[in-house]
């Protein structure tokens, strides 16, 4: 079986307060990019361990380090499933905010209760993914949603960019999500994400901000510089993505 894990974009991003697990409550809005894809082949096999293998953009760890293991290990752990083989093209830019390795995982979920008809639910399997990651379930459904708390609960919302184009730049540059997070103080914010999401895009600027820009263009200029060429070229709105460091462009086609 293969499937194709897809990127996603955050529109908006507001840190809004420390948590007691360590974590931190945030308010964005996730949209799926369904044209950058990771491509993740996996078969069954009847030796007793699981074989991972990848190409494309190298992967760092080891095979136990990576979300796809750890995504068959969780449902090996409740299921009777055999052992698999795991192929993954890596397309997706690492530590691009662009959400791939969560996409990844996800995906691996949906693939394997496929491939071995194990009947889970939406529900089921979204409770699986938040044991994995933070934005690991929303690849589950894969649609635009506002997202919440550390950013794996979501509500449903109308947003349909598809008339756009949204071109997205990656600047080589692997920003961690600790580094991130160490220049950000949060807030609670004083806008509503929900209701500026409803207007044109070209009112988005007034408003919808990203609060890791404030932490991340300071360390890595490039980033930024991004940023102001995708306005240059026209762009109605332009963003970094998550924590960084991708940076995406919305255009009239």
């Amino acid at each position: 079986m293969i499937v194709f894990p897809n990127a996603k974009i955050n529109i908006g991003l507001n840190v809004i307060e420390y948590r007691n697990d360590g974590f931190h409550n945030i308010e964005s809005i996730f949209y799926p990019i369904l044209n950058l894809f990771d491509a993740l082949e996996v078969i069954e096999t009847k030796d007793n361990e699981v074989h991972f293998t990848s190409s494309g953009i190298k992967i760092p760890g080891d095979k136990e380090s990576n979300l796809c293991f750890k995504a068959f290990q969780l449902l090996k752990n409740d299921f009777p499933i055999p052992f698999i083989k795991i192929h993954l093209h890596k397309n997706i830019p690492i530590g691009s905010g662009l959400g791939g390795g969560s996409s990844d995982a996800a995906f691996m979920l949906k693939a394997l209760n496929d491939l071995f008809g194990l009947d889970l639910s939406k529900n089921q399997l979204i409770k699986y993914a938040k044991e994995l990651g933070s934005d690991c379930a929303f690849f589950i459904e894969n649609e635009a949603v506002y997202a919440y708390h550390k950013g794996d609960e979501f509500q449903g919302i109308e947003l349909d960019l598809s008339q756009f184009e949204i071109k997205i730049e990656y600047p080589n540059i692997h920003v961690t999500t600790a580094e991130a997070y160490a220049g950000i103080i949060p807030k609670l914010s004083t806008i509503n994400l929900k209701e500026l999401i409803t207007n044109p895009i070209a009112d988005w600027k007034k408003g919808i901000v990203n609060d890791f820009e404030e932490s991340v263009f300071p360390q890595h200029n490039e980033i930024s510089k991004l940023k102001y060429k995708m306005y240059s070229k026209g762009a109605i709105f332009a963003s970094m993505t998550g924590s960084g460091s991708a940076v995406f462009g919305i255009f009239n086609k």
